[in-house]
């Protein structure tokens, strides 16, 4: 599997497994649900423009570059935990802006800090 599926497959696990964290309040698991379905759009958007083509460079830059700022985006709606952890997603789709495609195992490695962060902000 290329470094890019890869990739796509991770985001595409947090995205559920943040979405499907039991949250203790109603009015957070309604602020959890909602920024994890919003990743969970990101992500798709962002894995499918990449997968067309796995070694375009470009289309690696740009895709992620959309995803950033969407996230950011999103990062802006929320505090606390939920905008920390959407900000560092945001970082993550950031580093591989320049299209570097080998920067995609060390994302993949971040991702895993992302879905504890959002697991403990929905606890």
């Amino acid at each position: 599997m290329t470094p890019p599926r890869r990739l796509a497959l991770a985001v595409a696990t947090i995205s559920l497994a943040a979405l499907t964290t039991a949250c203790g309040a109603v009015g957070q698991a309604v602020d959890c649900n909602s920024a994890a379905n919003e990743v969970t759009k990101i992500a798709t958007e962002w894995s499918t423009a990449i997968t067309k083509d796995a070694t375009n460079t470009k289309a690696l830059g740009d895709a992620s570059k959309a995803a950033a700022t969407k996230t950011k985006e999103l990062a802006g709606k929320y505090d606390g935990d939920v905008a920390a952890a959407l900000n560092d997603l945001a970082a993550g789709f950031e580093s591989l802006e320049s299209g570097d495609i080998s920067k995609a195992t060390e994302f993949t490695g971040k991702m895993s800090g992302f879905q504890s962060k959002i697991s403990s902000a929905c606890s």
